[in-house]
């Protein structure tokens, strides 16, 4: 795709050199039947040189967008002194438009996502960090402690923060069409808070790009088609609060030394399952991990609120584990699905892996 947006760039540029030509190379009479003077020529032959230029900056992804409304804008003042030759280049003109101002929007979606980022990390330190050791996992239910051993947690570091790779496919309603995606998320587990931000691909040549987000207890949900209509935007509502830190919650098993971290607080349910709370300036969320005998977590479940409108209702929403990996020395689950076990039957909407996954790294990818 950004290979025949790029082609399309450099044909439409050399296709305004004709009007160059025939101001400069044509004999007088065609010059006159055609009206194009030596100066609008020139014109023309700048243009194409933007267009050269826009497509050099597209490839090498720069900031292209900018000349592309100029270039636009000149082109088609050109194409109208000479509609009759030249009116398809409008259409040309119109999907270079369209793409520029989506681009327009994506940058000015990463500039946000970059800040938070930054953000995230900020006063977090990674020098002295205290080694997990085997009476540290003493106060936790025996299921929990064989869980983190099996998981790698003894003798290393406690990790403070992470950052990982996804891809995956998604949907929005039980039996509608996956749509594939690719994500990063980075977390602080000093200060329990994440930034998980996708690109899904909506339609053929359309992406929805979207961020998750966990800051001092308060979630927010913004997804955007093309970068630029909001289809998503939450914030300040105490559902999202709670679900986005039930979320948080849940992908412990990708951290699993959090267990320990004071936020924690566990309770024995029976041989193979315990109940986690994470409390966050007072609020509180719950969620049950069940393991088999050897201590391998098999799935997370809680009552989440099934959307943030007025009318949500809490459901139970289940993460099942599919598969284990050794990411950095750490054995976790790198593909699992998510499942919302609703009234007219279970609604599998989201499969993920992991790609890519670091331990007390505090720069983003």
């Amino acid at each position: 795709m950004k290979l025949g947006f790029g082609l399309l760039l450099i044909l439409h540029g050399t296709m305004h050199l004709i009007g160059f030509v025939k101001a400069f190379y044509f004999n007088a009479e065609n010059k006159q039947a055609l009206g194009i003077s030596k100066s609008a020529g020139l014109l023309w032959l700048l243009v194409f040189i933007l267009f050269i230029a826009l497509a050099s900056l597209f490839f090498y992804d720069k900031k292209w967008f900018y000349l592309a409304f100029v270039t636009v804008c000149i082109s088609q003042i050109l194409i109208l002194t000479v509609w009759n030759d030249a009116k398809f280049g409008t259409l040309i003109n119109a999907i270079i438009i369209l793409v520029s101002i989506s681009a327009y929007g994506n940058h000015h979606f990463n500039n946000k996502v970059t800040k938070e980022k930054t953000a995230l990390y900020k006063n977090i330190t990674i020098n002295n960090t205290k080694v997990v050791g085997k009476n540290d996992l003493l106060p936790l239910p025996e299921i929990v402690q064989k869980w983190m051993e099996n998981s790698g947690v003894l003798d290393k570091q406690n990790t403070v923060s992470l950052r990982l790779k996804q891809i995956g496919q998604m949907r929005t309603k039980p039996h509608s069409k996956w749509m594939p995606f690719s994500a990063e998320q980075y977390f602080n587990l000093s200060n329990p808070a994440f930034v998980w931000v996708t690109k899904v691909r909506f339609l053929p040549i359309i992406n929805m790009v979207g961020r998750d987000k966990l800051t001092n207890g308060k979630g927010e949900m913004l997804i955007k088609l093309a970068s630029l209509i909001p289809v998503v935007n939450e914030r300040d509502n105490h559902k999202i609060n709670s679900g986005t830190m039930q979320r948080f919650l849940s992908e412990m098993c990708w951290f699993p030394s959090a267990a320990l971290n004071h936020y924690i607080t566990w309770e024995f349910i029976d041989s193979s399952s315990a109940k986690a709370t994470l409390t966050i300036k007072k609020h509180s969320v719950s969620g049950i991990f069940k393991f088999n005998t050897k201590g391998d977590l098999l799935a997370f479940e809680t009552n989440r609120y099934y959307g943030g409108s007025k009318d949500a209702k809490q459901e139970k929403w289940v993460v099942k584990i599919i598969d284990y990996k050794n990411f950095d020395g750490y054995r976790i689950p790198y593909k699992c699905k998510v499942v919302w076990q609703l009234q007219d039957g279970d609604f599998n909407w989201l499969n993920l892996e992991i790609t890519d996954l670091e331990y007390n790294i505090t720069e983003p990818y």
